[in-house]
C-alpha cells in the first residue's frame, strides 16, 4: 500500500502543484555573480591569506565540516538553488582543474558593483577592498567562455539555457562609503550609480545570450551587528521600536532596493524576451528578525551565532571576529540567523533560497513559470 504521503505527493504532481526536479533541470547551467553573500572560494583558490579569518573553522562547519571558502558555517543561497535545480555545486571560478559545463561562481569576497576609480576618486581608496567588481567578474566569465563552448553559436545556445544570478551587489559599495565615516545623506548620492553599473552588468550579460536572470537586492544593513556596534546611536527613536534595527540604514537599503527594482522594470520593457527576476533579501531577513519563531529563530536583539561580547549587546567584536582567537560558535546553529555579524547561516540561507524559488522573496519566483 502507498504511504499516506506518497499518495498526497503524487496527487499534488498530477495536479501540477508539486515543482519537479526534470522540469528544474531545464536550466543547463547557472553562472552565479556577487560577493562574500555568494563567493565558493574565489578568494582562497591560490592559498590562504594569514589575515584571513574566513578561512578557518568554524567556518564551513555545518555542512561541509571544513572552511570552503564561504563566509557562512555552511551552504549559501546558491549552493540550495543549485541542489533543487538538481546541478552540482558550483566551483569556484578560479578553481583549477574545475569543470564548468554546468556552470561557474564569479562571486568573490569583497565583491562590488562599482569599480575601484569610483571609491578613489572620492577619497575611498583605503575603506574598499575590491577583489573583483561585477564589471572585473564579467570579464572573468568571457575569458572563460573557451572552456565551455566552441563557437558564439554553442555559446549563446547554452546561456539561453541556463540561469544568471547577477549579485547581491552593493553591500560592499555602501560598507566603503559607511566605514570612511561619510554621512548617510551623502551615501545615498551613491545609489543611482551603484545600481546603474548593476544595469549595465545586466545588459552585458543578455548581450552575452541570457534570457533567465536573477538580479538579488541588498541586506537591511541596518538590522546587522557589524554596523549595530560601530554606529551605536543616543537616541532611542533612532532604532526600530519592534526590530532593534537602525532606521536610517535599513532606509538606504530601502532605497537602492526601490531604485533596482525600477531599473528591473525598464530592462524588462526593453528586453521584452527576458525574464529578469528581482531577489529579495531585504524582506527576508526583516522576517527573520520581526517573526523569528516563525522561521525556528529565537526571537533576540540582533546578534550572532559566531562572535565575541564587544560593545552592547550583539556579540560582535571588532577585534575578535568569528575564526580569530576569543572567539566562539554558538550551541544550535539552527536557531540563529546571523552568523558573524556580516553574513547569514546556512538555515537562513536555506530559507531565503526556498523563497526565491517558489516565492514569497522572488518577483517572480524563479520555478514560478516551471512548476508543470
Amino acid at each position: 500500500m502507498m504511504r499516506f504521503e506518497s499518495v498526497i505527493g503524487f496527487a499534488l504532481i498530477v495536479a501540477g502543484l508539486w515543482p519537479l526536479h526534470a522540469a528544474a533541470q531545464k536550466y543547463a547551467a547557472i553562472f552565479n555573480f556577487g560577493d562574500s553573500l555568494a563567493d565558493a572560494g574565489n578568494l582562497v583558490v591560490d592559498g590562504i591569506p594569514e589575515y584571513l579569518a574566513t578561512a578557518r573553522l568554524p567556518y564551513g562547519m555545518t555542512y561541509f565540516g571544513y572552511p570552503t571558502g564561504r563566509v557562512s558555517d555552511g551552504r549559501l543561497v546558491v549552493d540550495f538553488i543549485a541542489q533543487e535545480l538538481g546541478l552540482p555545486l558550483l566551483p569556484p571560478s578560479k578553481a583549477h582543474n574545475a569543470s564548468f559545463h554546468r556552470g561557474a561562481n564569479f562571486a568573490i569576497t569583497g565583491g562590488t558593483s562599482l569599480d575601484t576609480s569610483f571609491f578613489e576618486a572620492r577619497g575611498m581608496r583605503h575603506t574598499v577592498w575590491n577583489s573583483g567588481s561585477l564589471h572585473t567578474q564579467l570579464k572573468w566569465f568571457q575569458d572563460m567562455k573557451p572552456s565551455i563552448c566552441n563557437s558564439p553559436e554553442e555559446c549563446r545556445d547554452l546561456f539561453r539555457r541556463s540561469l544568471f544570478i547577477v549579485g547581491e551587489f552593493g553591500g560592499n559599495d555602501y560598507a566603503a562609503a559607511l566605514g570612511a565615516f561619510l554621512p548617510v545623506q551623502k551615501v545615498h548620492t551613491f545609489v543611482p550609480h551603484i545600481v546603474d553599473s548593476i544595469g549595465k552588468g545586466i545588459e552585458k550579460l543578455i548581450a552575452e545570450g541570457a534570457v533567465e536572470l536573477v538580479v538579488p537586492g541588498v541586506l537591511p544593513i541596518g538590522c546587522f551587528p557589524v554596523y549595530l556596534s560601530i554606529f551605536l546611536k543616543q537616541q532611542p527613536e533612532m532604532y526600530g521600536p519592534r526590530s532593534g534595527c537602525i532606521k536610517d540604514l535599513n532606509t538606504l537599503s530601502w532605497v537602492h532596493n526601490a531604485l533596482l527594482q525600477r531599473k528591473i522594470a525598464g530592462l524588462r520593457k526593453k528586453h521584452p524576451g527576458v525574464r529578469i527576476m528581482y531577489a529579495d533579501y531585504y524582506t527576508a531577513v526583516t522576517q527573520f528578525v520581526l517573526h523569528a519563531e516563525k522561521w525556528g529563530f529565537l526571537k533576540q536583539t540582533p546578534k550572532t551565532c559566531c562572535g565575541a561580547p564587544g560593545v552592547g549587546v550583539y556579540n560582535f567584536n571588532l577585534t575578535s571576529k568569528c575564526g580569530e582567537p576569543g572567539a566562539y560558535a554558538c550551541d544550535d546553529l539552527s536557531n540563529h540567523w546571523n552568523w558573524d555579524g556580516v553574513h547569514l547561516t546556512e538555515a537562513a540561507y536555506g530559507h531565503i533560497a526556498k523563497g526565491w524559488l517558489y516565492g514569497p522573496f522572488a518577483d517572480p519566483p524563479i520555478l514560478e513559470a516551471r512548476q508543470r
